[in-house]
């Protein structure tokens, strides 16, 4: 069986505009819920490093005793790459090799123990052309859910693939309490963050998800991020600085946590410690106003 010919009884196509004014959105089998962890699913613009900051994020969570599970959802498949040292296989991968009987799954097929006890998920996704990524997200939620490692768990963290804001890849918003924006300090990341933005905003007329807050990446300044919050509502909850070894951290398949704490990488640890207590703190959601695509080109630069 093929995933093209897989059935998709856990998704379904809405009718009505719920999400919007002609909303076309995929969602997922009410029944399928998280449970009572604290989840968080990181967005932003493609390439911006929301592996990197996902995966030293749940190390964070794990320095504080959290119990964590991060959920990489991107065919690229590498989103827990430093927390296990290698390329996991997905979850599409382990139903294939059951021929997409689930029921024949075991847990070690599908999850994989990490850095410091966090537990590590590669979701996967369709063949290119093939399918939704809402389907991938909904069955990995549902095997979780099956196999009761979600009532044993404080933090799940989705990582999404790129910007992508259609129905598929917005379905880890229809499971998240919080949802995480990563930019730089640059035009086009702030243009993707603004999207995003509205499809959160979608999202939430019919879901408990909102705007947690905005994590400035890869960036020494600010000012560009912070015009950007000042007109929106949005507010920044962590900046980490364009530094060589958080580059090469990756490249050698280790967390933050793992290198040599130079004064400029303890810095950037005690950030991560500072952003997972604040998150599992808790905060008032945002109240954030997009943007209308013209406004950004005026607001940003200089006169």
């Amino acid at each position: 069986m093929s995933l093209a010919t897989v059935p998709v009884s856990n998704i379904r196509k809405s009718s009505r505009a719920e999400d919007g004014e002609g909303s076309v959105q995929v969602h997922m089998d009410p029944s399928v819920k998280i449970g009572t962890a604290k989840v968080f699913a990181v967005y932003g613009k493609g390439g911006i490093g929301k592996s990197t900051t996902s995966s030293n994020l749940s190390a964070a969570f794990s320095h504080l005793g959290k119990r964590v599970l991060q959920i990489g959802c991107d065919p690229k498949h590498d989103s827990t790459f430093t927390l296990t040292k290698k390329m996991l296989p997905t979850v599409i991968d382990a139903l294939e090799q059951v021929d997409f009987h689930a029921e024949e799954l075991r847990v070690e097929d599908f999850v994989f123990p990490g850095y410091n006890g966090v537990m590590c998920v590669e979701a996967g996704g369709p063949p290119a052309g093939t399918g939704c990524g809402g389907y991938v997200v909904g069955q990995t939620v549902k095997l979780l859910k099956e196999h009761h490692l979600l009532e044993d768990t404080d933090v799940v963290i989705f990582d999404v693939l790129g910007d992508v804001v259609c129905g598929g890849f917005a379905a880890p918003l229809q499971h998240a309490d919080r949802a995480l924006i990563v930019t730089a300090n640059d035009f086009d990341s702030i243009f993707a963050m603004n999207r995003i933005v509205q499809a959160i905003g979608a999202k939430s007329k019919n879901y408990n998800v909102r705007l947690g807050g905005v994590i400035v990446n890869r960036s020494d300044a600010t000012d560009q991020v912070d015009k950007f919050n000042n007109a929106t509502g949005l507010k920044s909850m962590a900046h980490f600085p364009m530094l060589d070894e958080i580059r090469k951290s990756r490249l050698s398949k280790s967390t933050l946590f793992e290198v040599e704490a130079t004064p400029a990488v303890k810095a950037v640890q005690d950030e991560y410690m500072r952003l997972a207590a604040s998150l599992w703190k808790g905060s008032d959601p945002l109240p954030a106003v997009p943007m209308k695509d013209r406004d950004i080109f005026d607001l940003l630069g200089f006169d």
